[in-house]
């Protein structure tokens, strides 16, 4: 087989089918998501964008629109080219991001729809330098739009991974796709990512060149975005070297300090070898760590947070 292609029904979420390339087992161990299409009605689209629908009731046009990495826009022949004009401005308030592919009839090439690698970030980059790049625009008559932040300089690991940790638990439902490239203080390496709702999957890949600046550039597509909440917020995540002394002076115990650690309910002697420990996640931005302490005739574990009921003076 070359490929699998999942058609789904006319009024289907796409999200959960996404979700199963990235949690299930057996189906990510064997496939990668090359990319969700969608397919739209040029005639009739604007009807489906703007169907008021009860509460609590997703609009299923805007949702799909929302997470495609190509539109086909068909029927492209029942339209004047004023209207194909006007949909496509519509369909971009939605998706920026997505190239919008016209036809009729259905007919497209099968590089349009095929190996578009949708979900592999550098391949993106590669036939599109400028994918993560384009100018913010605003749907103000749609809920869903699109936002990119380009921000210079690097960024401090864990204010990421907790920034990023929270905003997925608040507002993970309503953030349909999230793509990027992050620049990690102390990495060489670029970190790419995806989302899908509040799931996540991401790895350190092609090293830094050094004739390239490093920049991060995020990519959201949801509903209800905040964004220059979200712009403030990432930049609060950029890493500096007074913000990380503070930290380090913050923690309660120094190399070599005796303590004792919480190993699930049992209180048991060590010594703290190493502070602020950078711990490398496969497919996670990974995570820094308070404490790596030795254990009394143990092993070496890691203190996750500096919380008295986690980590405390031997007595």
């Amino acid at each position: 087989m070359d490929a699998i292609v999942i058609e789904t029904t006319g009024l289907a979420d796409p999200a959960p089918v996404a979700q199963t390339f990235f949690v299930d087992p057996e189906v990510k161990s064997s496939f990668v998501l090359d990319g969700i299409i969608t397919l739209v009605d040029a005639k009739h689209i604007e009807q489906h964008i703007d169907e008021v629908k009860p509460e609590g009731v997703e609009n299923e046009a805007v949702e799909q629109l929302a997470f495609a990495d190509r539109v086909l826009l068909n029927k492209t022949d029942l339209v004047t080219t004023a209207d194909l004009a006007r949909i496509e401005k519509r369909i971009r308030s939605i998706n920026k991001f997505a190239p919008i592919e016209r036809c009729h009839q259905s007919i497209v090439s099968v590089d349009h729809v095929l190996n578009i690698k949708g979900f592999d970030l550098n391949r993106t980059l590669e036939m599109d330098p400028n994918f993560l790049n384009t100018d913010e625009e605003h749907g103000h008559d749609q809920s869903v739009s699109s936002l990119s932040i380009v921000l210079e300089g690097d960024l401090d690991l864990e204010d990421v991974r907790i920034w990023m940790t929270e905003l997925l638990k608040k507002k993970g439902t309503d953030i349909f796709r999230m793509k990027g490239i992050l620049s990690i203080s102390g990495s060489e390496k670029k970190f790419v990512y995806q989302g899908v709702h509040m799931l996540f999957t991401g790895k350190f890949g092609e090293i830094w060149r050094k004739d390239e600046k490093r920049v991060s550039k995020l990519v959201f597509i949801g509903r209800n975005l905040q964004h220059e909440e979200l712009r403030r917020d990432f930049t609060k995540c950029l890493y500096s070297k007074k913000k990380t002394k503070k930290k380090v002076e913050s923690l309660r115990f120094q190399v070599g300090d005796r303590v004792e650690c919480n190993l699930q309910g049992e209180w048991r002697a060590g010594e703290v070898l190493k502070r602020m420990f950078e711990v490398r996640i496969p497919g996670s931005m990974g995570t820094v760590a308070p404490y790596m302490v030795r254990i009394e005739n143990g092993p070496k574990i890691l203190i996750r947070k500096d919380d008295p009921d986690k980590i405390r003076e031997s007595t």
